[in-house]
């Protein structure tokens, strides 16, 4: 058993700096996220089509004309599904409809790679 004079006295972890390693990480991840971001610059000020697809019917003409003002229209998707987001015609992510200062959004929930739709 040890004497308590003989306690090693620890270092304050709450209130220590970051190592120099961990710092250059971070710097470097940050240099990195800037010099993305300015690669896209070129593409920023282009227009594409965003739709956001909460569901889908299929009817005849003589039904579409026969729709007025409180007609309920029965889609393919149930209540809470995820909703689809298109790009230029082009499914990239899925999300969920949310309301912000009194109008519909949409928050993304899920990014789809590759080519599908």
């Amino acid at each position: 058993m040890a004497d308590q004079d003989d306690e090693i006295p620890l270092p304050d972890l709450a209130n220590a700096e970051p190592l120099a390693a961990e710092v250059s990480l971070e710097e470097e991840d940050d240099a990195e996220r800037i010099r993305m971001a300015q690669d896209l610059e070129a593409v920023f000020d282009v227009p594409v089509n965003v739709s956001a697809v909460l569901g889908k019917t299929h009817m005849e003409v003589s039904n579409l004309l026969k729709l007025g003002r409180g007609t309920i229209v029965e889609l393919d998707r149930k209540v809470g599904e995820a909703i689809d987001i298109f790009v230029n015609d082009r499914l990239v992510a899925r999300g969920e409809v949310v309301v912000v200062d009194d109008r519909l959004g949409v928050t993304m929930t899920e990014i789809v790679k590759g080519s599908a739709s």
